[in-house]
C-alpha cells in the first residue's frame, strides 16, 4: 500500500479557523506535505465541506485518512477545552498547533456597553481561547516528543490598531508575549513556539476593507497571499528552526518594517 510522502509525514497538526484564508491555505499545505491534519471551523459550513472534499480527494497517498474535522466556537476557555479534546482524539495525539482562528472585532469608545462587549469578545477569541489551546498543547507535547506551536498575531501587535479596534491590537499583543513566554519556559521540554505577524492578507478579515489607494501604497502593490503565510507555517512545523523559537516573523510585504 502506498504511503504519504513529504517532510511532514508522521506529524499530526491542528489548525484552528481553517475553512478560509490563512487557515485553509495552511491546512491544505500541511496535508499536501504529508501531515495528518485536523481542520476546524465554528460550524460545518459550505466552505468547511469544500475543504474536506479537497483534502480527501487530493490524490496524495492516504489523503482521506489524514484529515479530520472538528467544529465549535472558540470564545473562551470552555470552548477551547472541548475543541482541543476533540482534536486530540482524531489521530490519538497532536504534534503541531496552529492558532489561526481570530476576528477583527470593534471596541468603540462612545458606548460603555460597546466597549465592554468589544473587549470581552476580542480577549475571548483572540487571546483567552488561544492561550488555553497553548496550555493544552504544552502538556501534550512535553509528555511526548515535543511539538510546535504557531500563533497568528498581527502587525497590530507591534504598532497598535485603529481607534475603533484598540482591543484587537491589545489582544494580539498579548498573544506575542504569550508566545515568547512559552518559548522561554518550555524549550527544554521540546516545545517550540513562534508568532507570525501578518499585515494585509487576502482573507475574509480584509475582504472589502482595502481601497485602491491603499493597494497602490503597498511596496509590492498587492496584499499578501494567504499561501505565503502558509509556507512559513509549514516550514516551522517541520521543527527545523529550533533556534528561532520565541521569534515573531513579520509577513507584511515590507508595508510595516521594524
Amino acid at each position: 500500500m502506498s504511503t504519504a510522502q513529504g517532510e511532514l509525514v508522521g506529524k499530526r497538526a491542528f489548525v484552528t479557523g481553517s475553512s478560509r484564508g490563512i487557515g485553509r491555505a495552511t491546512a491544505a499545505l500541511l496535508h499536501r506535505r504529508g501531515a495528518s491534519v485536523v481542520v476546524h471551523a465554528r460550524t460545518a459550513s459550505e466552505h468547511t465541506r469544500s475543504l474536506l472534499s479537497e483534502l480527501q480527494s487530493a490524490g496524495e497517498p492516504n489523503s482521506g485518512s489524514r484529515v479530520a474535522l472538528v467544529t465549535g466556537a472558540l470564545d473562551g476557555v470552555d470552548d477551547a477545552t472541548a475543541v482541543w479534546d476533540s482534536a486530540v482524539s482524531a489521530f490519538g495525539g497532536l504534534d503541531v498547533l496552529v492558532n489561526n482562528a481570530g476576528a477583527w472585532i470593534a471596541s468603540e469608545i462612545e458606548s460603555a456597553e460597546a466597549w465592554r462587549v468589544g473587549w470581552e469578545a476580542n480577549l475571548g477569541l483572540n487571546l483567552v481561547a488561544p492561550s488555553e489551546l497553548c496550555r493544552r498543547a504544552i502538556l501534550e507535547f512535553r509528555a511526548g516528543d515535543g511539538g510546535v506551536i504557531v500563533n497568528l498575531a498581527s502587525r497590530s501587535s507591534h504598532r497598535g490598531d485603529d481607534a475603533e479596534h484598540l482591543a484587537y491590537g491589545a489582544a494580539k499583543g498579548g498573544l506575542l508575549a504569550l508566545t515568547k513566554g512559552i518559548a522561554r519556559g518550555y524549550g527544554r521540554d521540546g516545545v517550540l513556539a513562534y508568532a507570525l505577524a501578518p499585515g494585509w492578507v487576502a482573507t475574509d478579515l480584509s475582504d472589502g476593507a482595502i481601497e485602491r489607494s491603499v493597494l497602490d501604497a503597498l511596496p509590492l502593490g498587492e496584499v499578501t497571499p494567504a499561501g505565503d503565510v502558509a509556507e512559513v507555517i509549514a516550514f516551522l512545523a517541520t521543527g527545523r528552526a529550533r533556534h528561532a523559537t520565541g521569534a515573531t516573523i513579520d509577513i507584511t510585504g515590507a508595508d510595516y518594517v521594524r
